[in-house]
């Protein structure tokens, strides 16, 4: 209740001040530091010899090009310009090879968009000459953020020289990420003839495309012409086999795959394939052999890497065991330097499926604590929790602490309580934090509201609300979803109810 309060008076507010954005004000700790810092910078008046005693400090060295750009990871901001504004300053020097490895970087983070604008602006000014290789890293961006057609016109463009195995095999990718199988199979098999199939990579990405597809029977014959063709299969090669005869729950089939890996000289089996072996178990309530598979990928792992304790921490999880989600989360803790978003996310899951909703308010305390980047994934999953167990009450006081704290929850935290109170046939709730929800709606963010909660929404609307509120819910609804009958048809029936209280009440 108190945060459907809350946000109603901050977002009423937040209207007033144009397009729904809250602004909240700087509170006075900030001022404040603000003012200490100021101070504690200034020359003492106390000490009238400090001006001359006092070195003047050494020029502060300039941020790298890497320190610049990685903190700009929103999709929408612009590399290009910020790169022009840092090669203008003095000192500072473009150097071929780093901008390459940037854009290698920001695919490698997952950034496409920007890694292909800096990669479209290299080719553009000239500053670097792309070899084959580079090409292919240039295609396989164009086909993650303009599709496969976008991405062969710029094969076909290339000159004969440049189009290797590389390019090639960039384009093949393409065809498999979007699971177009003609094409793929075509592709692969001219691959063959040109003599570019003299690595794993092309199998595998063929083993891919079936395994996406769900076509798991495919993958081991796929992995037999491999081997038939004198290429040694690799770890993932090995590994999407094991999992297509897994998927199929052909146990036998993955244990002597298993078996044939572990026996290759050449192959250092590593934690990750027990872990797809440990999952396959667990899915097939084989635990005994799960736990065996789980403890083989732990002797192998990295005890640095954390994102192998947050696998093996998410599996356990899986077959209910508390004590080793907590000695390997205090293993995780101890050992890895960093301890990111993902990796509380990742716990939080974990205490929630487990049912430990103490602990998991425990963990989000602590993580609150932790100097991380405010990123409302991490409390989300503890409000989806609340909402599986109907804790809704506890879902609101959580957001109204956000608000409290000057924290505003972003639409999918809204969404996820409203969920909860559709879920329980409550209207009235539902419709109050789906508000809520439209007034700080961003689009391309990854939320729309549900068809089904909003039909919930205006029947209720239509039903008790008044004109104002229908006519106000659905202008904030029009920004997210297009004007539909629902809409009219609410506005209609509420304003058919005023009508007829206006002839009743003469």
């Amino acid at each position: 209740m108190a945060a459907a309060a809350a946000a109603s008076s901050l977002f009423a507010a937040a209207r007033r001040l144009g397009r729904g954005r809250l602004r909240l004000p700087s509170g006075p700790a900030r001022s404040h530091g603000s003012l200490t810092r100021a101070a504690a910078s200034s020359p003492s008046s106390s000490s009238p010899r400090s001006h001359s005693a006092r070195k003047p400090p050494p020029p502060a060295r300039p941020p790298s090009l890497q320190s610049t750009l990685w903190p700009l990871g929103h999709p929408g901001t612009l590399l290009v310009p910020e790169i022009e504004r840092w090669a203008a300053k003095p000192r500072n020097r473009l150097r071929p090879v780093e901008l390459l490895r940037i854009v290698k970087e920001l695919r490698k983070r997952r950034r496409h968009r920007q890694a292909l604008e800096v990669s479209e602006w290299l080719i553009a000014k000239g500053h670097v000459r792309y070899l084959p290789k580079d090409h292919a890293v240039h295609l396989d961006l164009i086909g993650e953020i303009h599709g496969s057609g976008a991405a062969e016109t710029y094969f076909n463009n290339l000159p004969d020289k440049d189009k290797t195995e590389k390019p090639y095999g960039a384009l093949l990718n393409c065809y498999t990420r979007e699971l177009l199988v003609d094409k793929s199979l075509a592709h692969f098999q001219k691959m063959k003839e040109l003599g570019f199939v003299f690595s794993t990579l092309p199998y595998n990405n063929i083993m891919g495309l079936y395994t996406n597809l769900g076509q798991h029977e495919k993958v081991p014959s796929v992995i037999a012409e491999m081997k038939s063709n004198g290429i040694i299969p690799d770890n993932f090669s090995y590994r999407i086999c094991i999992n297509s005869y897994g998927t199929r729950a052909d146990f036998f089939g993955m244990e002597n795959t298993l078996e044939e890996m572990e026996c290759e000289p050449q192959i250092v089996v590593d934690w990750n394939t027990y872990a797809v072996v440990a999952n396959n178990y667990i899915k097939g309530n084989l635990r005994e052999k799960a736990f065996s598979a789980l403890k083989k990928a732990e002797a192998k792992m990295n005890v640095k890497d954390a994102d192998s304790y947050n696998h093996l921490i998410s599996l356990y999880g899986h077959l209910g065991d508390k004590s080793e989600v907590n000695r390997l989360w205090a293993l995780q803790m101890s050992n890895c330097n960093r301890h990111i978003n993902k990796d509380y996310t990742t716990m939080l899951a974990v205490l929630v499926k487990l049912d430990e909703i103490g602990e998991a308010e425990a963990l989000l305390k602590e993580w609150e604590s932790s100097g991380n980047a405010f990123d409302f994934h991490v409390p989300n999953v503890l409000l989806t929790g609340y909402r599986q167990k109907g804790l809704l009450d506890k879902a609101e006081m959580l957001l109204d602490d956000f608000l409290k704290k000057r924290k505003m929850p972003p639409s999918t935290s809204w969404a996820i309580v409203a969920t909860g109170f559709a879920e329980k046939g409550d209207a009235a709730k539902a419709y109050e934090l789906t508000k809520n929800a439209l007034c700080v709606y961003a689009p391309n963010t990854g939320w729309i509201p549900r068809p089904s909660m909003i039909e919930m929404i205006l029947k209720y609307l239509g039903d008790e609300g008044d004109v104002g509120e229908v006519e106000t819910f659905i202008n904030l609804l029009k920004v997210a979803v297009p004007m539909n009958s629902d809409m009219t048809d609410a506005l209609s029936r509420a304003r058919m109810r005023e009508e007829k209280k206006v002839k009743d009440a003469v």
